[in-house]
């Protein structure tokens, strides 16, 4: 379990419209207000924490308020500790033997995959980065053993089934050991030595 209970993410294709739905969210419920503001291409996320049902509610008020601005969304009531804290930029540097890497058109989307694959095998969360220098993307580092990693990446797959999102998944396993450090230290091209 995180600090929070639940978070919620709203992603807006409008910053007019992100900031409205955001102070509708904060005048419906007592909730946390853990980061709002813009990232490419353009988008306005809105990104909520607190108790299950305070955060439910100014979620759906947020979804009412943006409509129809909302490019996507979620609402996690039992959010695991390793999406909270990889939100908040923890990184993890295990050995491990295999690494997926899921990929997601919307930060939403990757909250959502990525919180159902923690949940249902056993991976650790390496790194979760959102929509900034992705060009509004998400993207999350899975590690485990092989048989793991494939179960995470299933789970992630079968969250998404049905949602007007695109999922780009690999899995690597004995990855070189020059490549792993890389990956090991950042993700970003332009901050790797």
């Amino acid at each position: 379990m995180s600090d929070l209970p639940a978070i919620a993410l709203i992603e807006f294709s409008s910053i007019a419209a992100g900031t409205f739905a955001a102070d509708a969210m904060v005048k419906k419920a007592p909730i946390d207000v853990l980061r709002v503001g813009t990232v490419q291409p353009g988008n306005y996320l809105v990104l909520i924490g607190g108790g299950v049902a305070e955060v439910e509610m100014a979620y759906h008020a947020g979804i009412l308020a943006g409509s129809p601005r909302v490019v996507d969304d979620v609402f996690l009531p039992d959010v695991h500790t390793q999406v909270y804290d990889a939100i908040g930029g923890m990184r993890r540097d295990d050995e491990y033997d295999s690494l997926a890497v899921l990929e997601t058109s919307t930060v939403a989307a990757i909250l959502r995959a990525t919180d159902a694959a923690v949940k249902g095998a056993e991976v650790h969360l390496k790194e979760m980065r959102l929509a900034d220098g992705l060009g509004g993307k998400g993207v999350a580092l899975l590690t485990g053993e092989r048989a793991d990693v494939e179960a995470a990446v299933e789970v992630a797959t079968a969250t998404l089934a049905g949602r007007d999102v695109q999922l780009c998944q690999s899995i690597v396993s004995r990855i070189d050991e020059s490549l792993a450090t890389g990956i090991g230290k950042t993700t970003r091209f332009g901050q790797q030595a």
